[in-house]
């Protein structure tokens, strides 16, 4: 068989790799396409590995996505040095990217919730140091709210960075004494 990965037990130990290196609990269709990085993988032995894998305890599913338990944790610290660098190398190169796009998911939250005058936009961003921004809005409607949320979620640097400019700049516009 041509590439690195031979077997199901290679298949199982690079998914587990995968899984106990993402940031966050991730979703079967990124699950499978950070696991075919090797020509070797097939889909159906993939698939099969998930399933066994998940019915022993080694990762949880939680609606659609997955991750790692302690058990998978362990295996995958025991059993990650037989697969290849190589694999190892690609597995990395294509979590990063992932795991930027999670960890920034995770820092930067909106949330919608009903009010008997309207909805309550929740909106924050946090850092690695802690939260940086917390705001509540009331908006009319759920279209409205919702389309606070998403804006927000878009661009949630430049929403904090103009409300900091705001703030902070004294003279015109600035709150008066």
């Amino acid at each position: 068989m041509a590439g690195f990965i031979h077997d199901k037990l290679d298949v199982k130990l690079l998914v587990l790799y995968i899984l106990d290196r993402a940031a966050a609990p991730i979703d079967f269709a990124t699950l499978t396409d950070l696991s075919m990085c090797d020509s070797g993988v097939d889909y159906f032995q993939f698939a099969e590995a998930v399933a066994e894998l998940t019915g022993s305890g080694h990762l949880k599913q939680e609606g659609e996505f997955y991750a790692a338990t302690d058990k998978g944790h362990r295996a995958c610290a025991a059993g990650e040095s037989s697969l290849s660098p190589v694999i190892r190398q690609r597995c990395d190169r294509r979590l990063a990217p992932l795991n930027e796009a999670l960890k920034r998911q995770a820092q930067v939250r909106a949330q919608v919730e009903e009010r008997p005058q309207g909805f309550d936009v929740r909106l924050s961003m946090d850092d690695d140091g802690g939260s940086l921004f917390s705001l509540t809005l009331l908006a009319p409607t759920r279209e409205d709210a919702q389309r606070i949320a998403d804006g927000f979620l878009a661009h949630p640097d430049r929403i904090y960075n103009g409300l900091l400019g705001v703030l902070l700049t004294g003279g015109e516009g600035g709150a008066s004494r």
